[in-house]
């Protein structure tokens, strides 16, 4: 299990663009088909964009047509939390950082072309990437 990363609201707010806060640290959504990784085809690792934990490879992602990047397992099981979402009058099972606890976005068990069934909506805004060296 990944250690968890603490920092106060003021020191979020420093860190991040006034975007990055809404999304991952007041579980906001940026709006469909705006993000830099909806369409990204590039090889290489999605990392935490609060706290740089690791979070999916290139490999898992797919096009799901939801316009944000959809991936349909995580690097390894650790890297991220679910939590009941029960937020909108939907039933969601909500994908949090597990390094930093900071939102990332949804998963959904509606993806039967994956390997796991899978679809982890997550917002672009919540990643960086690196590039397969």
């Amino acid at each position: 299990m990944m250690d968890k990363i603490d920092k106060t609201d003021e020191e979020w707010r420093a860190q991040l663009t006034p975007e990055q806060y809404k999304v991952l640290r007041q579980a906001g959504t940026e709006r469909a088909f705006t993000g830099q990784f909806w369409n990204h085809k590039g090889e290489g690792v999605y990392a935490c964009a609060a706290c740089g934990a690791p979070l999916f490879d290139s490999t898992t992602k797919f096009d799901s047509g939801c316009g944000w990047p959809s991936f349909f397992d995580s690097l390894e099981q650790d890297r991220i939390i679910r939590h009941e979402d029960n937020t909108l009058g939907m039933r969601r099972v909500e994908v949090l950082c597990a390094g930093c606890h900071s939102h990332l976005g949804h998963v959904f068990p509606d993806a039967p072309q994956t390997p796991t069934g899978e679809r982890y909506c997550i917002n672009s805004v919540c990643l960086n990437f690196a590039p397969k060296k």
